[in-house]
């Protein structure tokens, strides 16, 4: 695990691809030890993980960063940003004291919508899509943006 995690830092996939389906192979091996089997009963599980950590890493490795690279240059590793930004759009609307649930597609376009409006985009959209509708003063201000967000 510990290349795995090595090899993802510095932004090689291929290599964590390869210690991931190198350390399946050797829990096979002891999948097929009964002994072993019984002594480590949580081996079946944790190579259900390694082999859905190896689809992951696959289906992902091009946008797989090199954060040793990052770190040497200065640059941001955190995402801390980007989950920040996501929290805020999605906290109203998909709060666990909200008692709705939504579709993926109505999720989305309740998102889509969301953003729009935090981003103060969303009455340009609207009026283009009926420009008949009644004129109202434009809000730019963030507070009030954010509170009928």
């Amino acid at each position: 695990m510990t290349r795995i995690k090595w090899n993802l830092w510095h932004g090689n996939a291929i290599r964590a691809i390869e210690h991931c389906d190198d350390l399946d192979f050797h829990l096979t091996d002891h999948l097929e030890d009964a002994a072993q089997k019984k002594k480590y009963d949580k081996i079946k599980p944790f190579q259900t993980y390694v082999t859905d950590f190896d689809k992951y890493i696959a289906n992902n490795q091009n946008f797989i960063v090199n954060y040793a690279e990052r770190y040497n240059y200065g640059e941001v590793i955190s995402t801390s940003f980007v989950e920040s930004t996501v929290n805020y759009v999605i906290s109203k609307r998909f709060s666990k004291k909200q008692s709705m649930q939504w579709t993926k597609k109505g999720a989305h376009l309740l998102l889509q919508v969301r953003t729009k409006v935090l981003n103060n985009e969303w009455e340009d959209i609207f009026r283009k899509m009926y420009p008949d509708f009644r004129q109202i003063k434009s809000v730019k201000d963030p507070d009030i943006i954010q509170e009928a967000a």
